[in-house]
């Protein structure tokens, strides 16, 4: 299980854990990063390449921006956005794909990893999941390792070449 508590705030309620809160990105937010610009709340490092990818798409596809869309990962103490995670909404087959990065400013505090529990344990509570998995190529150490304290385990070549592909747990009854 996970320490996250939902927070209704707006239409979809945040995700918080101990440390982070978990929110959606607002369009504002997302059309900053997609003109390349930045705010004042945010981490030195964000928004990310992955971040300037997934920005503009977040309009595009409105589903992202649901429930157990795309979310930002905002540090509790300061206030400030540290990265972001999601979910590539709707499931496949029962599956859905979560991709996640923390700014280099705010790397190595675990921070990854316990968002990625909380958004794992939040995707789980829709009816139509039955697997959260992740790809990560071998050569990124650390993104491995994320997954793995997340709960993740290795289940086989990715989909993609130079991937490999890591399943979270379900969750225990």
């Amino acid at each position: 299980m996970t320490d996250a508590s939902f927070e209704s705030e707006g239409a979809v309620a945040d995700l918080r854990t101990e440390r982070l809160m978990l929110r959606v990105w607002t369009a504002a937010e997302a059309a900053v990063v997609t003109e390349g610009g930045r705010l004042d709340d945010w981490a030195e490092g964000f928004p990310a390449e992955g971040d300037q990818v997934i920005a503009p798409l977040i309009a595009a596809e409105p589903a992202w921006s649901g429930p157990f869309g795309h979310r930002l990962i905002v540090e509790r103490e300061s206030g400030l956005v540290v990265g972001s995670l999601g979910l590539f909404w709707p499931p496949t087959a029962g599956a859905v794909e979560l991709g996640y990065g923390v700014a280099p400013s705010r790397r190595g505090r675990g921070y990854a990893s316990e968002a990625v529990r909380a958004l794992t344990a939040h995707a789980f509570t829709a009816p139509e999941v039955e697997a959260v998995f992740a790809h990560v190529e071998p050569s990124n150490p650390a993104s491995v390792r994320v997954l793995e304290k997340a709960g993740f385990v290795l289940a086989g070549p990715g989909t993609e070449v130079g991937t490999v592909r890591y399943d979270a747990p379900p969750p225990q009854a």
